[in-house]
């Protein structure tokens, strides 16, 4: 069996920012095992596969290295990215079945819009282990899906150096560990960092699932629907976001690094 793989950088317009993605267009769907192989063999954040239900429908799933996740945001990006790019679909709207329910992405100019579930932080008390993991402490500590931790400036959020040896001995998987500030440029609204414990890449470069929980908070602390948000991590990602009532959007660009065959 041949298999098409793609390699997608997205929240990027340059080659070796954003976040990588693998991406596999299947025409059924294969073995959990083995989509679960190909992922641990491609060792990035996240391979997503999707398999194509009607001209602008698919079926959406994202694998780790560990695990099948819930939700990612560039991995969807940069599968719409293969659907309009790649494969020749003329749609301008397509649609994801995934776990997380329908996912929607739409061109907008140059950019790829998805539109995501809302999921608003509640107010929650930091383990003493993520605390100990941590050389600069948060100012708020709130959760969602992720912990989602609050600092008082950018630079703090720059100087944070997690001590990974601590941190991987919490399991809070599939969720992470969120560092925000408000940002200091006035052109954005807010930065972050993603880390998660126990994963291949600790350090997420881009991290679209994050902001369906930074967007609803940043957008009711700065009083705003309208957000700009960089995320710093050293490939960075910019984010162009939006919050409608109870889903978020997220718009971002993309660039194909390679597309090969796999082999089975």
């Amino acid at each position: 069996m041949t298999l098409k793989i793609f390699q997608i950088d997205a929240f990027t317009n340059k080659l070796f920012g954003g976040n990588p993605a693998a991406v596999c267009p299947l025409e059924n769907w294969i073995k959990d095992e083995t989509l679960q192989n190909i992922a641990v063999e491609n060792n990035l954040a996240e391979t997503a596969f999707f398999v194509q239900l009607s001209n602008n429908h698919f079926h959406l799933r994202w694998f780790t290295p560990e695990f099948e996740i819930d939700l990612c945001g560039h991995a969807t990006l940069a599968s719409a990215f293969v659907i309009f790019n790649e494969i020749g679909n003329d749609s301008d709207d397509i649609f994801f079945d995934t776990k997380s329910g329908l996912l929607k992405v739409s061109k907008n100019g140059d950019y790829l819009e998805l539109d995501f579930p809302s999921r608003p932080p509640k107010k929650e008390k930091l383990p003493k282990i993520i605390s100990d993991g941590l050389n600069i402490q948060p100012k708020e500590i709130w959760k969602a899906r992720d912990y989602l931790l609050v600092y008082d400036s950018e630079d703090e959020i720059k100087r944070i150096e997690p001590n990974i040896a601590i941190l991987n001995q919490i399991n809070i998987n599939p969720g992470g560990i969120i560092v925000t500030a408000k940002a200091k440029s006035e052109d954005i609204d807010f930065v972050s960092r993603f880390f998660t414990p126990q994963a291949a890449v600790f350090e997420d470069p881009v991290t679209g699932s994050a902001h369906c929980t930074l967007i609803p908070f940043w957008a009711n602390k700065l009083n705003k629907k309208k957000l700009s948000a960089l995320q710093i991590s050293e490939r960075k990602g910019e984010l162009i976001c939006e919050l409608r009532n109870d889903r978020v959007i997220i718009r971002g660009k993309a660039i194909k690094y390679f597309e090969g065959t796999i082999q089975l």
